[in-house]
C-alpha cells in the first residue's frame, strides 16, 4: 500500500470555505478546557479548568447552568437518564440533574493525582448495564449505581486511571498508567486477562493515559512507550503492534470503514493505518501534538491539533477539506511559529524552559478536546477558554 506524505506547508496554500471559519457561537469559560461535549437535543454539557461544569443552550450557547465544584473538570460528560455525570480534579464524580443544575449526588475517590506535566485529562464516566464505571487518580476503577452513586464493586491498578473505560459484551477495558491494560468482568470487576506494553527506554512502563476502542473482537489502543497496539479483546493476545519512534500515542484511535485513525504526540503526525494489520494508508505531516480523538462524519475525519487548529481531511486521501483556527491561535500562532509554519528561532518545546514553553503553546488555543458533531455543528473545547459551536457545512 503506498503511503502518502501530505506536508503542513502546503495546508496553509489551501484555500478553505468561508463556512469553515463561521463561527455559530463560542462561550467563555474561566479555565482551559480539555473536556469534550456532550450534547442532548438542546444543551451542550461541557466541563473547564475554572472548575465548572457548564450546561449551555446548543442553539444559542447561552449559559444555562453551571456547577461549581472544587477542582478542574477535565473528564468528557456523560447524560444518562436525566442526570449529567462529571469528574472532577478534587477527586470527586458529581452528578447534577441534567435540567436544572441541582446536585443528586457525589462520590468521593482516594483522591486525584497528576502524573505530569502532559497528563491533561481525567477519566471520563460510561453506563453500561446498569452500572457507571469510572477511573480515578487513586489508581482504581470504580463501579456505581448511576442513580445512587453508591459503589458495587472497585479494582485497584497499579497507578493513576485517567484512561475512559470501555466495554464489549460483558468484558470492560480499562489502562492505567502502569501499563497495563485491564481486562474485567464488567459485572463483579474480577479479572479475565491483563496485558503489559513493551515499554522503552525512557518510558519503561509504557503507560496507557487515554481510552481504547474496541470494533469487531479487537481492542487497539495507544502507549506512552511510542506504540499503537491491537489485541484480541477475549484473550488480551497480540493481532499487531506499530512503533512510532521518539512519539507517543495518547489519543484514543478512531475505527472507520477498514482503517484506524489517530494522531501522535512529539512527530506531530496525523496516520490512517489498516486496522487488520497496521499497514500504512497515508499520513499527514503537521506542527504539533494530537492528544483528543478524531471523529468521522460523511467520509471526513475531523481532530483539532496543539496549535489551535481543527482540521477534517478526506478518510481515502488525507487530503484536508476543512480547517477552523480558534480564537487564541489566531491572535497568537505568531509567537509560536514562523512563515513557514515551524517554532520561531528561539522556541523550543523541551529543554530547561519546557514549563514556559508550554504554557505559550496553550496561549494558541490548543485543542485537546475531542470534537462532536451535530447537525452540521462541530462543538469542541480550546486552551483560549472558549466551548465552540462551529459550522462546517
Amino acid at each position: 500500500m503506498r503511503t502518502t506524505a501530505i506536508p503542513l506547508l502546503l495546508l496553509t496554500l489551501l484555500s478553505f470555505s468561508s463556512a469553515a471559519q463561521q463561527v455559530a457561537w463560542k462561550f467563555k469559560t474561566g479555565g482551559r478546557v480539555y473536556s469534550s461535549a456532550a450534547t442532548t437535543h438542546n444543551k451542550v454539557f461541557i466541563g473547564s479548568g475554572d472548575s465548572c461544569l457548564y450546561a449551555l443552550n446548543r442553539q444559542t450557547g447561552a449559559l444555562l447552568w453551571k456547577v461549581k465544584t472544587g477542582g478542574a473538570v477535565h473528564s468528557t460528560p456523560l447524560v444518562y437518564n436525566g442526570t449529567v455525570y462529571a469528574a472532577s480534579f478534587d477527586g470527586k464524580l458529581y452528578a447534577a440533574d441534567e435540567a436544572t443544575g441541582i446536585l443528586r449526588w457525589t462520590f468521593t475517590s482516594g483522591g486525584e493525582k497528576m502524573h505530569d506535566l502532559w497528563d491533561y485529562y481525567l477519566s471520563s464516566p460510561i453506563v453500561s448495564d446498569g452500572l457507571l464505571y469510572w477511573g480515578s487518580g487513586d489508581k482504581n476503577l470504580y463501579a456505581l449505581d448511576p442513580a445512587t452513586g453508591k459503589e458495587a464493586w472497585r479494582y485497584t491498578t497499579g497507578d493513576v486511571v485517567h484512561a475512559t473505560p470501555a466495554v464489549d459484551s460483558n468484558r470492560l477495558y480499562i489502562g492505567s498508567f502502569d501499563g497495563h491494560l485491564y481486562c474485567l468482568n464488567k459485572k463483579n470487576g474480577k479479572l479475565i486477562w491483563k496485558f503489559k506494553t513493551i515499554g522503552d527506554t525512557y518510558f519503561p512502563k509504557g503507560e496507557i493515559q487515554k481510552g481504547v476502542t474496541v470494533h469487531g473482537g479487537v481492542v487497539y489502543f495507544g502507549s506512552r512507550d511510542y506504540n499503537i497496539y491491537a489485541l484480541d479483546a477475549k484473550t488480551g493476545t497480540g493481532h499487531w503492534n506499530r512503533k512510532e519512534m521518539g512519539s507517543w500515542v495518547i489519543a484514543t484511535p478512531l475505527i472507520y470503514g477498514d482503517n484506524i485513525y489517530f494522531g501522535t504526540s512529539d512527530t506531530h503526525r496525523f496516520y490512517a493505518l489498516g486496522k487488520d494489520y497496521g499497514e500504512d494508508r497515508w499520513t499527514l505531516k503537521l506542527n504539533m501534538r494530537v492528544y483528543g480523538s478524531a471523529v468521522a462524519v460523511d467520509s471526513t475525519i475531523f481532530f483539532g491539533c496543539f496549535n489551535g487548529r481543527l482540521y477534517g481531511v478526506d478518510a481515502h486521501s488525507g487530503r484536508t477539506t476543512f480547517q477552523f483556527q480558534t480564537e487564541g491561535s489566531r491572535k497568537n500562532y505568531q509567537t509560536v511559529y514562523g512563515n513557514n509554519d515551524e517554532f520561531r528561532p528561539g522556541f523550543a518545546l523541551y529543554g530547561d524552559g519546557f514549563l514556559e514553553s508550554e504554557k505559550q503553546l496553550h496561549t494558541l488555543g490548543s485543542i485537546l478536546s475531542t470534537p462532536t458533531l451535530v447537525d452540521n455543528i462541530i462543538y469542541f473545547g480550546s486552551s483560549d477558554g472558549h466551548v465552540y459551536a462551529v459550522k462546517w457545512k
